[in-house]
C-alpha cells in the first residue's frame, strides 16, 4: 500500500511543477464561480480533452472503463452503474466500484479493456506519462479514449463534473451534485468563519521521508477555505521535511493524510522532540481520510469538512 501511496506521491510532485503556474489564475476565481461549459448536452456532441484532444461522441456511451478512482466516483454519482464495466484496481468507492471487472493499476491491462469493446475510456491527465503507450494501444484498437483534466481547485473540480456530464448525458444530475458540493462549502466556511484561527502541518507520507504540502497545492486551498493556516505556507508545492523542522514551527494540530502505517497518530505523538508541539502536547494529532481530502471528486466538500473538524471540532459540536 505504501508503495501506491508513494507512485501517486510522485506523480502529484510533478504535476505540482507543471501546474504551479496555473494555481494563482485559478485562485483569482470565486469558488463559487460557474464551471466554464454550462450548456445542456446535445448529441453529437464533441469536447476538449486534457490534453486538447477533441473527441467526438455520436451518442451518450453505454459502455464506460474508467482508469482513475476520481473519475469512477463521478461517474457513480452521476447514476451510471450500469454502464461501467471496468473500472482500475485502486477503484474502492462506492463499493459498487468493487464489483466491476478490474482492468489494472498503475498500469492497466490494454488487451482486457480492448475485450470489453466500451464505447469510452476515461483515462485521466495525472497518467499520462505512465500510461501514454496503452492509450494508444487502445486508439489503434478504435477505442475512444478521453483524458480527464486533473483537477487543481474546487472550480476545476466542478468543471470536471459537469464536463462528463455532458459527455455522458447526465447535465442534471452533473449541476445537482455540484450544487450540493457549493453548499457544502459554504456551509463549512460559515461554521469557521468567528473562530480563533489555528496553525495546522499536513503530513503526506511518512518517514523516513515524511513529505508535506506548502502554497500552490491543493491543501493550500483547503486550508484556506477552512479559516485554517498552514505552517508551511512559506515553501511551495509539495515537498520533504525533517522532523527537527516541524518541531521548530509548532503547529496547533498536526493532519496525517494516510493510512499505510499502523498506528501512526501514536507514532508521530512518540517521534524524537515532538513531546513540545502544542498539537502533541493537546492531544491534536489527527488522521483524515486519505481518499475524503485528496480525491477531486464528488466527495471532495466532505473533505474539506473533515479538514476543518480535524483542526477546529468545537465547530462542528
Amino acid at each position: 500500500m505504501k508503495k501506491v501511496w508513494q507512485f501517486w506521491l510522485v506523480l502529484a510532485l510533478t504535476l505540482g511543477l507543471l501546474v504551479g503556474c496555473n494555481q494563482e489564475d485559478v485562485k483569482k476565481k470565486e469558488n463559487n464561480e460557474p464551471a466554464t461549459e454550462q450548456q445542456a448536452a446535445e448529441f453529437p456532441l464533441t469536447t476538449t480533452d486534457a490534453l486538447g484532444n477533441d473527441v467526438k461522441f455520436k451518442e451518450a456511451p453505454k459502455n464506460i472503463v474508467s482508469l482513475m478512482p476520481s473519475n469512477t466516483e463521478i461517474l457513480f454519482a452521476l447514476g451510471l452503474d450500469k454502464e461501467i464495466i471496468g473500472v482500475s484496481d485502486l477503484d474502492d468507492y462506492p463499493e459498487a466500484a468493487t464489483k466491476k471487472k478490474k482492468i489494472g493499476g498503475m498500469k492497466f491491462d490494454a488487451e482486457k479493456i480492448i475485450s470489453l469493446n466500451p464505447d469510452v475510456v476515461f483515462a485521466h491527465e495525472s497518467s499520462v506519462t505512465y500510461a501514454e503507450a496503452g492509450l494508444q494501444q487502445l486508439r489503434d484498437a478504435g477505442i475512444k479514449v478521453f483524458i480527464v483534466k486533473n483537477a487543481i481547485s474546487f472550480v476545476e473540480t466542478y468543471a470536471t463534473i459537469e464536463q462528463i456530464g455532458r459527455i455522458t448525458g447526465k447535465t442534471d444530475e452533473a449541476t445537482k451534485i455540484v450544487s450540493d458540493m457549493k453548499a457544502k462549502v459554504k456551509e463549512v466556511q460559515a461554521k469557521v468563519k468567528d473562530v480563533k484561527q489555528k496553525t495546522a502541518f499536513v503530513e503526506t507520507q511518512g518517514e523516513p521521508e515524511i513529505y508535506t504540502a506548502g502554497k500552490d497545492t491543493f491543501m493550500q486551498e483547503m486550508f484556506d477555505l477552512a479559516n485554517i493556516k498552514n505552517a508551511t505556507a512559506d515553501q511551495t508545492g509539495w515537498f520533504k521535511i525533517n522532523p527537527e523542522e516541524i518541531v521548530k514551527r509548532n503547529p496547533d494540530v498536526i493532519i496525517v493524510q494516510y493510512n499505510y502505517v499502523k498506528g501512526i497518530v501514536e507514532k508521530v505523538k512518540k517521534r524524537q522532540g515532538f513531546d513540545s508541539i502544542t498539537a502533541v502536547k493537546n492531544d491534536a494529532v489527527v488522521q483524515v481520510d486519505a481518499n475524503l481530502t485528496s480525491r477531486t471528486g464528488p466527495r471532495l466538500a466532505e473533505g474539506l469538512e473533515e479538514i476543518a473538524k480535524a483542526v477546529y471540532p468545537e465547530a462542528f459540536k
